[in-house]
């Protein structure tokens, strides 16, 4: 039970003390009793308000769950990992990752929405489940809006255009004409209807003119594992993800989908520079919490998380996967996701 509905029962038990002191005839009972009855109500007042204080005070006093609404391996799984670790050592619980994949990010989504809203569930939100689906799917379970409480962005990022090495192409101009001279038989991976790597090649798609097809999987590894063995030719892919597969060989990086070059892989051209002007997909993270969470424990949650994403050795970890470390108030990230959410359902309208 969080501490506004502790604070309610202890203002009815209040109110109940009052009758208690009246006359059965109606009256009001001499001055004595209605001094009793009064001090009654302030102290049932100023113990709930102390409870509250105290949970705010010894919040988190057990493990925290951190849904994340993806397989384990891929990106968001690994750096909301990075950040759990950094979590637990700071707060003093363990800080449990529970990863919850299907449906685009929507399974995992609806999990942190209906959670017990007393602070020990949080969960993973990017552009994909907090965003895109929205205008994606029509019969979500909830309601964004409504029904989630922002905590705080975490990272932005870029997805990493890569295809499978036993297609003749190695660049993304030639990926191009390949598709244009063989219409329909180039496929593209992706974790799922609605997220990031499917709205990436979607874009691609519309603003090249090219025919492909879709192959969804339910996970970042089975996808790059069949990329990698040439079952599906191309993806756009979370650098965190991608990267080791291109150092490895087993993939092929053609570009990047950020505005500019990134530090981790500065050999690898822009989309937009490399053939198709105007491309630029940017993706996000952060973290939200069930609507009805208190106040209180989300500015614990916000100040921890900023303090850890200060953490040299998390700074240095994140970024060497493609991050950009994000951070700032749960305000900041609310309105930052009400103008992505614009702008992104205009592209998906289109």
């Amino acid at each position: 039970m969080n501490h506004r509905r502790k604070l309610v029962i202890a203002l009815g038990a209040g109110a109940l003390a009052v009758p208690l002191v009246l006359k059965k005839s109606g009256e009001y009972a001499p001055n004595k009793d209605r001094a009793v009855c009064a001090f009654t109500v302030l102290v049932v007042v100023w113990a709930a308000l102390t409870m509250t204080t105290a949970v705010a005070t010894d919040y988190p006093a057990r493990p925290i769950r951190f849904i994340v609404p993806y397989a384990a391996g891929g990106g968001p799984d690994v750096s909301a990992r990075l950040v759990a670790t950094e979590l637990t050592r700071q707060m003093g619980q363990q800080i449990v990752v529970d990863n919850r994949p299907g449906a685009g990010g929507s399974i995992g989504t609806e999990m942190i929405v209906r959670a017990v809203p007393d602070g020990y569930s949080i969960g993973y939100v990017s552009i994909s489940n907090l965003v895109l689906n929205r205008s994606l799917l029509a019969n979500l379970p909830y309601d964004t809006d409504k029904d989630l409480q922002m905590v705080v962005q975490m990272v932005s990022s870029f997805t990493l255009l890569g295809v499978t090495p036993s297609l003749p192409v190695k660049s993304v101009r030639e990926l191009i004409d390949y598709a244009k001279n063989n219409p329909g038989k180039l496929s593209y991976a992706s974790t799922g209807n609605g997220t990031i790597q499917h709205i990436a090649a979607e874009l691609f798609r519309l603003m090249t003119g090219i025919q492909i097809v879709h192959v969804p999987y339910k996970g970042d590894p089975q996808a790059l594992t069949e990329l990698g063995g040439g079952q599906v030719h191309f993806m756009f892919e979370s650098v965190a993800a991608i990267l080791p597969h291109v150092k490895a060989g087993r993939v092929r990086g053609l570009a990047v989908s950020s505005a500019k070059r990134s530090a981790i892989v500065p050999e690898l051209p822009t989309i937009a520079e490399a053939g198709v002007p105007g491309y630029e997909m940017t993706t996000w993270a952060g973290v939200a919490v069930p609507a009805e969470v208190p106040r209180a424990m989300v500015a614990r949650l916000n100040t921890e998380f900023n303090k850890a994403l200060t953490v040299p050795m998390v700074k240095e970890k994140l970024a060497g996967l493609g991050y950009d470390l994000a951070g700032g108030t749960p305000e900041q990230f609310a309105e930052f996701s009400r103008t992505e959410s614009v702008k992104w359902a205009r592209v998906i309208k289109t």
